[in-house]
């Protein structure tokens, strides 16, 4: 057969050669509470064109972000993506190339990965950034990775307001190399003392600004905390627009600051492909996971772009890598600093300003709505209301009613039932005031 090369006597023997029974075994480090007890209940097979009405129908179940009031965040935002940005990363030099192994014939991809690095180490306030990760929850994994090696200690700790999507993607790393993790309860107060949890044994505490719950907070004193205990202090960022107006985690002190890039020049698109961002400080360079794009000088005295740092396993000796998870999104960060440069600093900063004030009116609305209690005493685009009853039954009926009200905190934390009420809420430059007025209104005749 075309795609199944190999005769069941091939794979016995392949098989034999690596000491496993049969195929099971190459499955066994999965949970058996994630596999399937059978089968998909789907067709075995149908036409070409019977395939596309099946998934034409499907697709049509999906209300599209941008059709109807949305105020989805947790994590992926919805931002208008300038129309060069997608007419760029489409030409076929950028759309087509992968990597720059060869770096006489990659300068292109080279120089915009180095302007790049150049415009995440400025947003984030740290002196040296990578050639972009898979997306924001894999880079906080690499970041206590990276931390367990500098400190040679092998424990996290880990903020009770990270994102769940975040905790379980660390859990999942530091599970396979033996380094702890230890979270605290889920916080929607946004008030922690994580300095307390520090002793010998951790190499790093991970926290979320803005976390989970919306809040944001300084964490300048948890970092010289760090300091003084000998752990690193690592800032994951899930809305990176909001570093065009907060304090840069560089500045409060952060050893390493990780962000899912997603906001800039990368639509929703379902949930990926995405962009995680990756920054530390200089003395640690040598053990930050990814590639490194570095400027220097040809023969002849001019410019040019090099890989000045390749840790994956693929250009080094597999136990000598820092990862083996972290090729770079590299259209998606072209998409990144094409927006970024068309925006530059004042745009950047200005779509930020957007974005908390489009937020604040929001929450100024729904304070007026009975039942409705807003939780944050800061925020930037997105905050936590508290209903009067469980927040996934208002989202559906609202969501019949073509709104979609945001991010039941139930939904990514499904253990905790005293969440249940909690319901996240986004709002981005692109919301507008008739979208503000739907919700309160589908709201208000809810509470009537």
């Amino acid at each position: 057969m075309r795609y199944l090369p190999l005769t069941a006597e091939d794979r016995r023997h392949m098989l034999g050669a690596i000491g496993a029974r049969g195929i099971d075994d190459l499955f066994r480090d999965v949970p058996p509470s994630v596999l399937l007890a059978k089968p998909v209940d789907l067709p075995l097979h149908k036409g070409e064109l019977e395939v596309e009405r099946a998934f034409a129908a499907l697709a049509a179940k999906n209300v599209a972000a941008g059709s109807v009031p949305f105020f989805c965040g947790a994590g992926a935002y919805r931002h208008h993506v300038p129309a060069a940005v997608d007419h760029l990363i489409q030409r076929s030099e950028f759309l087509t190339s992968y990597t720059p192994y060869q770096p006489e014939i990659s300068q292109g991809t080279l120089q915009a990965l180095f302007e790049f690095q150049t415009q995440v180490a400025l947003i984030a306030g740290m002196d040296v950034a990578n050639a972009s990760m898979y997306d924001g929850s894999t880079a906080a994994a690499e970041a206590v990775a990276m931390a367990s090696r500098i400190t040679r200690r092998r424990k996290a700790v880990l903020s009770g307001a990270l994102h769940p999507h975040y905790v379980d993607t660390i859990g999942t790393l530091a599970g396979a190399l033996g380094i702890a993790v230890e979270r605290g309860p889920w916080d929607p107060g946004g008030i922690e003392n994580l300095a307390s949890r520090l002793g010998p044994d951790v190499a790093c505490v991970v926290v979320q600004n803005p976390n989970f719950f919306g809040y944001v907070r300084d964490h300048a004193a948890l970092a010289e905390a760090c300091r003084k205990a000998g752990a690193l202090l690592v800032v994951v960022v899930n809305e990176v627009v909001s570093l065009g107006l907060l304090r840069s985690p560089g500045t409060m002190g952060a050893d390493i600051v990780v962000a899912e890039g997603q906001s800039i020049g990368n639509a929703l698109n379902f949930g990926g492909p995405y962009l995680g961002l990756f920054a530390t400080r200089d003395k640690y360079l040598r053990q930050m996971p990814g590639r490194l794009c570095g400027e220097t000088v040809d023969a002849d005295g001019k410019r040019g772009f090099v890989l000045t740092l390749s840790t994956r396993e693929q250009h080094i000796r597999r136990e000598k890598a820092t990862s083996n998870i972290c090729t770079n999104s590299g259209l998606c960060a072209l998409a990144f600093t094409i927006h970024m440069a068309l925006l530059g600093e004042a745009g950047f900063r200005r779509l930020a300003e957007l974005n908390h004030a489009a937020a604040v009116r929001l929450a100024d609305k729904l304070s007026g709505v009975k039942g409705i209690k807003i939780q944050n005493d800061a925020f930037f685009n997105e905050f936590t209301v508290r209903l009067a009853r469980p927040a996934a039954e208002v989202v559906e009926t609202l969501a019949a009613k073509r709104v979609i009200a945001g991010v039941p905190v139930s939904r990514l934390v499904p253990e905790e039932r005293t969440l249940e009420d909690f319901l996240l809420v986004a709002a981005t430059e692109t919301t507008t005031e008739a979208d503000m007025d739907a919700l309160v209104a589908g709201l208000k005749e809810m509470s009537a």
